[in-house]
């Protein structure tokens, strides 16, 4: 069947619009933050670690610990703007319901499906040419390294450093917050442009990591989109998700040597 327009409006209902300063005030809230731990807290952390990568430690502690005050941020705005967190409120605020097609009107099932074409355009992402980030800092290029197979051997406590971190990037994390929190209450200011500019300011926040920047603009299409058009986060969530999964797994194989 067709959808109608109150069909379509329906799970904005349970929000309310942003101004664009109240965008980016959020916006800022978890992107300085971020910033100022990769670029000035990590060094002097690293200065006071005795560790075999002082930086590579100090950069999973303090970028761990970022993720998770995003996590919080989003807890703070929701009480504030809900007044309770009790979870049916949360669940529809947060656009945490299963995906709707929107020609059909079906919710769940095989519209499930629809995340294979996402996460290939996802992975395509992760293939591309990428500005090469400085040693260390760059997560993947440290993976690949010597140094890293020597840093995780037996080292469970980091592994479960990384697991956090998976956790609160892709789930808890900024996927919350960008696509849960900010994509639903940005049509105000961006109208149906909502998820395009939900991808940019997405891109943009990486200041922890800016040679990530112009890769992660086609995060617009792989993630800002398909959240948008099916109303539901669960969709930037799991396709993001395949990266924590795939980090997960890669440092697992280096930890048991």
């Amino acid at each position: 069947m067709e959808h109608t327009p109150d069909q379509e409006d329906a799970r904005y209902s349970a929000v309310r619009q942003y101004s664009l300063a109240q965008i980016l005030g959020v916006w800022a809230a978890a992107a300085i933050p971020m910033g100022l731990l990769a670029w000035v807290f990590a060094p002097l952390l690293r200065d006071q670690l005795g560790g075999r990568e002082p930086l590579a430690e100090s950069l999973l502690i303090l970028l761990t610990l970022g993720l998770i005050w995003q996590f919080v941020l989003v807890v703070i705005l929701l009480k504030r703007e809900l007044g309770t967190l009790e979870w049916p409120r949360v669940r529809d605020a947060l656009w945490l319901r299963s995906p709707r097609d929107p020609k059909t009107g079906r919710v769940g099932g095989r519209v499930w499906w629809w995340l294979i074409p996402f996460l290939l355009i996802f992975a395509l992402e992760q293939a591309l040419p990428a500005i090469p980030g400085p040693s260390v800092r760059d997560f993947g290029d440290f993976l690949s390294t010597d140094r890293a197979e020597d840093f995780f051997r037996g080292a469970w406590g980091w592994y479960a450093v990384i697991v956090v971190l998976a956790i609160f990037n892709t789930v808890l994390g900024e996927e919350l917050l960008f696509r849960g929190l900010l994509l639903p209450r940005m049509r105000g200011a961006f109208g149906k442009r909502d998820w395009i500019a939900n991808g940019v300011l997405f891109a943009v926040y990486h200041l922890h990591q800016p040679w990530d920047i112009p890769t992660a603009l086609v995060d617009i299409f792989a993630l800002s989109y398909p959240s948008k058009r099916f109303q539901s986060a669960w969709m930037g969530i799991i396709v993001h998700s395949a990266q924590s999964v795939t980090i997960m797994i890669v440092v697992l194989t280096l930890v048991l040597g």
